[in-house]
Formats: structure tokens, sequence, C-alpha cells
């Protein structure tokens, strides 16, 4: 009997499977096997055909590369200071997030020193220029194409005279014939996505894709995608917020975890130059459940206010909620607070915040959530002039982290009279202009209490 032509594969993960089923076994997803056929094998006989490859040494004599900077400082933060020639750079982001815009605004921005290209698969011509109209940006030199056939889109590319860089938004639209599956399938991400990157490569053009993103956040396709390109951007941002993140998870030619923020307007997107007093802006003093947590996204010092909110609960399993915040690292807090501390909180409902929508991810946030806790449980507000930082043990014990000293400066400029920070060497962290900040050390957690006049039962 003769082998079936085709298999089963999970759009999700990747996985192959001999038959359909509703649920994937390995990540777990419902609905997300689909058939698709079986690539063709590989002629034998390969093993003696190929000719030696050179090997040199590490220490040749290459010349720097000079990038290419847009013009947008956040962006090119991100990129570690401009884009490399032959580099591809992937974006995802949730639906509607203003991943295309950015890029719009970006290609606009290269055109008046590079050659520039943006093809879309998702909008016609006509909607794109009416973006760009919207933006103001319909002067600009860039080219505009919408086409989702690799095979039209690399015979356009390839030449001596083609663009410096390209736009495809997005690759989940962009279709080999040569597979025979539907856009968007794992072997069309896949061979779309290689072709791409090999021309990019080949010709020195910096290359964007825009990746569609599934429920959980994480770039649709073949895992393999982020293992192909050179630089993974998340554009992250909350629809009832104003400010969009442009973070940097991968970056073969820069830093991980570097960060740019941005402003949604009707306008498009404006960088936000300090991000600090914007997410302080609305902050009303002597609340209590409230503190300023001086916080690292990268090489960048960032002031963000988190709320607390510890209130009786009615309910025999008390509510947790976190925005912003690991919900685990809340748990840890409050049973550190509960058994170093006797600060009974596990009978009450607690909602913690980051306000502005920003996603913090450093351990060194735990001292500044405890803080908040103990004043929203005790109703004493947290000094309105005050930083903290510092990460939190379990035996209570308060552990230094890194940066300290670009957190002061930071939290200097914005005019904060004094900081807790954990007990250390006595330094002169900070600077020492009379605009530095007081230093008030914590070695326990309960000198947190302490220091806001909570009483422990």
């Amino acid at each position: 009997m003769a082998k079936s032509a085709s298999r089963f594969v999970c759009q999700e993960c990747g996985a192959v499977t001999l038959r359909w089923a509703g649920k994937c076994e390995s990540c777990g997803g419902w609905n997300t096997i689909v058939e698709e056929s079986k690539p063709q094998p590989l002629p034998r006989g390969l093993s003696g055909k190929g000719r030696p490859i050179d090997f040199v040494g590490l220490d040749g004599k290459s010349e720097p590369v000079a990038r290419l900077v847009t013009g947008i400082e956040e962006l090119d933060r991100v990129a570690g200071g401009g884009l490399v020639p032959g580099s591809v750079l992937l974006v995802g982001g949730d639906p509607g997030i203003g991943k295309s815009t950015l890029l719009l605004q970006a290609s606009a921005a290269l055109s008046a020193s590079v050659p520039v290209a943006y093809i879309s698969g998702e909008e016609a011509v006509d909607q794109v220029r009416l973006r760009a109209r919207r933006l103001g940006l319909d002067k600009a030199r860039v080219a505009l194409a919408s086409a989702t056939a690799l095979a039209d889109i690399v015979a356009s590319l390839d030449g001596p005279n083609g663009p410096k860089a390209v736009v495809i938004d997005s690759i989940q639209t962009v279709y080999a014939d040569a597979v025979d599956s539907a856009p968007g399938t794992v072997a069309q991400v896949r061979t779309a996505a290689a072709e791409l990157i090999r021309l990019a490569k080949r010709l020195g053009f910096v290359l964007f894709l825009v990746g569609h993103v599934t429920k959980e956040g994480m770039i649709a396709g073949p895992r393999v995608l982020e293992h192909m390109v050179d630089t993974v951007l998340y554009f992250e941002g909350d629809r009832g917020h104003q400010f969009r993140i442009l973070r940097a998870v991968k970056n073969r030619f820069g830093a991980t975890d570097e960060i740019g923020v941005f402003e949604m307007t009707d306008r498009g997107l404006a960088e936000v130059a300090n991000p600090s007093a914007l997410f302080l802006a609305e902050r009303r003093g002597n609340v209590s459940g409230s503190c300023v947590f001086a916080g690292m996204e990268g090489t960048r010092p960032m002031l963000v206010e988190i709320q607390a909110l510890v209130a009786p609960s009615s309910l025999a399993a008390p509510r947790r909620a976190v925005v912003g915040w690991d919900s685990a690292r809340l748990s840890m807090v409050l049973a550190v607070l509960d058994a170093r501390c006797g600060l009974a909180l596990s009978g009450n409902d607690v909602y913690l915040n980051v306000a502005g929508g920003l996603r913090i991810g450093e351990p060194a946030a735990d001292l500044a959530v405890a803080a908040a806790l103990v004043s929203s449980a005790g109703g004493i507000p947290v000094p309105a002039d005050m930083v903290v930082f510092g990460e939190i043990g379990l035996s209570g014990e308060v552990r230094a982290v890194a940066q300290a000293d670009i957190r002061l400066k930071e939290a200097a400029k914005l005019g904060f009279a004094q900081a807790l920070v954990p007990a250390g060497p006595r330094r002169n962290a900070g600077g020492s202009g009379s605009h530095a900040p007081a230093l008030r050390r914590a070695g326990h957690v309960q000198d947190v209490l302490a220091l806001i006049g909570v009483q422990t039962p």
C-alpha cells in the first residue's frame, strides 16, 4: 500500500503527528493541527559532492560595519545603536498595538538617507497611503507595494540597485508556490522566512519581518523563526493606556532586555525621552498603598509607581489580582510578611498594580511591593519623596541589587529626597551633590514596617 503523501502539523509549536487530533499533545493547543504535504526527501549521495570550506581566525581585519540610524532614538537604542546592514529583525505584538505604524514611521525616517521598500501583505496600497497621510508621512520617499507571493517579492528585491531596508508586513501572509499548504502555516512561514533572510544576507539590506502573535502573546509559527533572525522585538502595551513598550528579547548586535518607550497619539507614535516623569505624572502623594520603585530596563533607569490595596475579604479563598508583576512573586512576598513579620494578610483581598501599563520583571521590585503592601495594610502612606528598591529573600533579608548608582541618579534627577535601599557597603551611591537622595537602609523586611510606622500584633 502506498504511503500517505501528507502529514499533520501543529501551527503553534510545529509538532508533527500521523493523524489529525483536536488537541496537540506537545503544546496543548486546541484546533491547531493542519494537514500539510510531506516535504520531498533530499537525493542520496550528497556527502561526496561538496567542496571544502575555508576556515579563518577570529583576529581578522574585518572593517567595522556602519549602522543605519533611523532617527527614532527609541528604536535605535533597542536595536543596539542603529541597524546593522544585512540584519533581520522580527517584530511581534498584539493586533492593533501599533506594529505597522511604528515600521511605517521608521521606513519614512530611513527613506531620507537610503532607499526603503515597504511590502504589505495585509493591506492594499491605498489603505497604507491613508495611514501615511494621517501620520503626515505621505511625502516620504518609500517604495510601497502590496504582494504576498514569495517569488514576486524576491524577484523585485534581487538586484544591485535594490533597497537598503525592507519591511514585510507580515511574514504570515507570504506564501511560496513550492509548498503545498495555506499561507501562515508552519511550512510556509519557515520557507518564506528562510528565503527572505538568505536574500537579505546576500544583498546586505536590513529586513523587518512583522509576526503575528498567539493568544499567549508569543510569536505565531515555528519557534525556529526566532532562532533564524538576528533580533526579536516585542511591541507591548495596554489599549487602555497610551504608552507602548518596544522590548528586545534577542539581539545579536546589542543588549537584550533593552526597551524603548512610545506614546500613541492621533499623529502616530511619539518618542518618550523621559518615561519616568511621564509614568509619575498623575501620581498623588500621601496616599497609602503607593510606592515609587526605581527599576532598570536594560541600560535605562525607570521610576514607576506601584499601587497596592489590601482589603478585608468575605471569601474562603481571598482574591489575588496582579497587573504588571509576577503573581507568584507577590505570593512569596505575602508569605514572608506573614511568617517573618507577623503581618497577617492571608485573610485579605490583595490587589497590586504597576501604574502606566509597564510590566516589571526584575526581583529588585520586591522591597517596593512590600512597602506598598505594608502601607495599605496599616493605612500609613510611604513618604512621597522616597524611592524604594531591593530584593527580598525567604528569610526576610533584603538583598542588594545591581546598578544602584544609576537608579539613585534617576531618582535625584526627578527630585526625590530619600531612598530606601538594601543594607550594604556605605558607598557614595547616587553622587555626592546636594541633590543626592538620603539613603535609608533596610537589612530585613521588619525595617520597612518600622520606617512606615506599622505595628504588628
